[in-house]
C-alpha cells in the first residue's frame, strides 16, 4: 500500500531496496564541488528531525543496536539516491504518539526538500516516508525501536 500526498511525498509501508549513491559534482572558476552523498542523508535528517512530532530517525534493528552502544549519527535513517541534478530522498522514522501522520509527513517532506536545495542547489523530486514505530510519552524513542527489531 501506498499514498501519494501533494508534493510528491509518498508513504510507504515496506522499505524498498536502495542503491550506491554516485557524487554529485559541480564546476566553479576555480575548480569543482564534490558533495558527498553522506552531507545530503545528514542534511535530510536533520532537517526532518526538527519537524514536531518525529520522535527519533531510524527504526530498524541495527539503528536499535547503534544507538544503545551510543552512536550518533544525523544521517540514521536517511538515504539519498541522485541522478543528474535532482535528488530522491527515503527516510525511517518514529512518530510520537498522538500527531497526525499524513501532516507530520507533508511538513517533513517539506523541510527535506526546502532544506537540500537551498543548501546544496540540488532539486528534491521526491521524499519516501517509512513509519516504523509510535512513540508513546512514557518511553523513549530508543526502548520502541528496540522492541520493534526484536522477535517475540
Amino acid at each position: 500500500m501506498c499514498s501519494l500526498f501533494s508534493d510528491g511525498i509518498v508513504i510507504f509501508d515496506e522499505v524498498i531496496g536502495m542503491y550506491p549513491i554516485p557524487m554529485n559534482e559541480a564546476r566553479t572558476e576555480l575548480g569543482s564541488i564534490q558533495i558527498a552523498p553522506e552531507v545530503l542523508e545528514i542534511i535530510a535528517g536533520m532537517a526532518a528531525a526538527e519537524v514536531e512530532g518525529v520522535a527519533s530517525m531510524g527504526g530498524g534493528l541495527a539503528d536499535g543496536i547503534a544507538g544503545m552502544i551510543g552512536l550518533k549519527n544525523p544521517g540514521r535513517g536517511v538515504k539519498v539516491s541522485v541522478a543528474g541534478d535532482r535528488a530522491q530522498a527515503e527516510l525511517s522514522i518514529v512518530i510520537v504518539y498522538g500527531y497526525r501522520i499524513p501532516d507530520v509527513c507533508d511538513q517533513i517532506g517539506r523541510n527535506v526538500k526546502h532544506a537540500v536545495q537551498s543548501m546544496t542547489g540540488i532539486e528534491v523530486s521526491e521524499v519516501h516516508i517509512h513509519i516504523h514505530g509510535v512513540q508513546f510519552k512514557d518511553k523513549p524513542a530508543e526502548q520502541d525501536a528496540q522492541a520493534a527489531g526484536r522477535v517475540k
